[in-house]
């Protein structure tokens, strides 16, 4: 018993004398005021995004600097230089001529509301309780947290110390909108190689080997957090936020039925201009820029993306690749210069781009063999078959009905060659010798959503049949930089992309473009028409009247339906044609009949 009474003495000793030492050490670690250097990574969960940074932080001098992904995007802050200081960028700049150029862009503090201070990569942990002792990132850390609620949003910031009282373990936020009921924020910084040694002056110094010129581009808030990104994560600046929020709206006439709405598009819109930003300081050979889609959700993203790849045969010819050679095809091709390809249009969100695909290279088919440029309707293929926009109607963005009693001329393929799948080569020739080309492609990445310029290369994108979710138009290709690429037009507006252009990288099939591809086989093909003639001649229609008239002509369809097969068997007879896979018999029951024209 006395034992035991022993026992109990001592465990109560060990509690109470950890408690006393552990008060003792319970304060606070004011990094602010040091001298430090310090390695870790910045993440951001909602954007998928992992980012390096090395930071330098002096104090006493007024100096600090944050390099990214291993310096390939530098900044500098010094508010020891001029009355309201001075801030820099070194980041590589791409133009047609030059890739990843060096550039240092320079920007001055105008005033008190606007002066350039010092950065700190640690948060100020002035206002944060100490709620507790937890292991993180195997270190028994102290535990220290801020809540901060500011109307129906309640934000969370947790810091992990290491046993020393001064090393950085981990900083994260955790942001929750009680009108959305819902987490709408959360980011966090993972720390290593903290130090406090004495940091070379030279470290914060502007190169002298270029002039730095005034940063291009966006507004005065955009502006800093280009220059300062860890001022939106350490000092919780989201001024920027509002402000490009703001002309994004006017920009684009968005307008939201309610404050909820409002406010969930807002933190969507902040997390894709997180994601933009942050990939354009990798360095990469494209660029990201905030578009129309900046509000919209991965699951409306990925509505967009309407193809989907099925396996066999579908009576598509094999391409004769041995009928080209290299030297009968330009270096570089745009079809656009030549009047092959009609505007960008929008597909909004829809996954209908595959009409947009098909109706493109039939266009250019068309063009190609005719001169003329026709503007075949979209809606009319996803409704019923094809046709000509200006009698069917625009596209809608949406199925609709079929109105086959509204439209003229439509138009059936003769013959389609697929192009031999990863034969770059061979898309080369087909693109050259018969026009744009439609191909299938990964499209499920952010970083395409947002494309802005440049050459796109997306490791991530997947290039086998399963991976291909969206159709699109090659129209040409061509070199910058050293650096091959399609010239692809895409569905999703001319706010998208170069004026709703893509350079997509040929390098290793990316994104599987040469996968799947297809065009017109000599261009030939057939109009197709209704029979006008039996119809009354009547501008507008209403669907009681369609409804009708289909009913009284169906007896003449038949009849005209079956002399067609008859002609179209009598003539391939007669000059010795095999039929196609795709003729006239598995048109005549499709709602839009169809007659050859010469």
């Amino acid at each position: 018993m006395v034992e035991m009474l022993k026992e109990v003495q001592f465990a109560v000793c060990i509690v109470l004398c950890f408690g006393v030492s552990f008060s003792t050490k319970a304060t606070a670690p004011n990094w602010n005021a040091l001298t430090y250097t310090v390695e870790g990574t910045l993440q951001l969960p909602y954007a998928e995004i992992t980012e390096p940074f090395s930071a330098y932080y002096d104090a006493k001098n007024n100096k600090s600097r944050i390099d990214y992904y291993g310096g390939m995007v530098i900044t500098i802050q010094r508010s020891d230089m001029t009355k309201f200081g001075v801030s820099y960028k070194l980041a590589p700049m791409s133009t047609e001529k030059q890739l990843n150029m060096d550039m240092c862009f320079q920007l001055n503090g105008t005033n008190n509301d606007d002066a350039v201070t010092i950065q700190s990569i640690l948060p100020d942990l002035t206002g944060f309780d100490m709620i507790g002792v937890e292991m993180k990132s195997g270190n028994n850390c102290t535990k220290w947290q801020k809540v901060d609620v500011q109307g129906k949003k309640k934000n969370v910031y947790t810091m992990w110390v290491g046993p020393d009282g001064k090393m950085p373990v981990r900083y994260e936020m955790h942001g929750y909108d009680s009108l959305l009921g819902s987490h709408y924020d959360k980011y966090y910084l993972d720390y290593i190689n903290f130090g406090t040694n004495n940091i070379d002056s030279k470290k914060f110094d502007p190169p002298t080997n270029m002039t730095c010129g005034g940063f291009p581009g966006p507004g005065i808030k955009e502006h800093r957090i280009m220059m300062n990104p860890m001022r939106e994560y350490i000092n919780n600046d989201q001024t920027h936020i509002d402000q490009m929020f703001g002309f994004y709206k006017n920009q684009h006439s968005k307008q939201y039925p309610s404050v909820e709405e409002h406010e969930q598009r807002k933190h969507i819109f902040r997390h894709n201009v997180r994601y933009i930003h942050s990939k354009n300081r990798a360095g990469l050979t494209y660029r990201l820029a905030v578009n129309h889609l900046a509000d919209k959700s991965s699951e409306e993203l990925k509505l967009m993306r309407g193809f989907r790849y099925t396996p066999g045969n579908h009576g598509g010819l094999p391409f004769e690749r041995s009928k080209y050679n290299l030297k009968d095809v330009p270096a570089n091709l745009d079809w656009r210069l030549y009047g092959a390809v009609n505007p960008v249009k929008d597909q909004a969100v829809c996954g209908s781009c595959w009409s947009f695909g098909t109706t493109g290279t039939i266009e250019g088919a068309y063009f190609l063999k005719t001169g003329n440029l026709v503007r075949l309707s979209q809606q009319e293929l996803m409704d019923c078959s094809w046709g000509e926009e200006e009698q069917y109607g625009g596209y809608l963005g949406q199925d609709g009905q079929c109105r086959k009693d509204k439209v003229t001329p439509i138009a059936k393929l003769k013959n389609y060659v697929n192009i031999t799948q990863y034969d770059q080569q061979a898309l080369t020739f087909a693109i050259a010798h018969m026009g744009p080309v439609s191909v299938g492609i990964d499209a499920s990445h952010l970083s395409l959503s947002f494309y802005a310029n440049g050459v796109y290369y997306e490791p991530k994108c997947g290039n086998k049949p399963d991976d291909l979710d969206h159709a699109v138009l090659a129209v040409g290709y061509g070199t910058m930089n050293g650096e091959a690429y399609w010239l692809i037009k895409n569905s999703w507006s001319t706010y998208w992309g170069m004026d709703g252009y893509v350079l997509m990288s040929q390098k290793d099939n990316n994104c599987g473009y040469s996968f799947l591809a297809s065009c017109q086989k000599n261009h030939v093909f057939y109009i197709i028409v209704f029979i006008s003639s039996k119809m009354p001649k009547k501008k507008v229609w209403t669907d009681e009247e369609r409804a009708e008239l289909a009913k009284k002509l169906d007896s003449e369809l038949e009849e005209y339906v079956a002399d067609c097969i008859a002609k179209q068997k009598e003539k391939n007879e007669k000059e010795g044609e095999k039929e196609s896979d795709l003729n006239i018999e598995d048109i005549a029951n499709h709602p839009a009949f169809m007659t050859e024209v010469d």
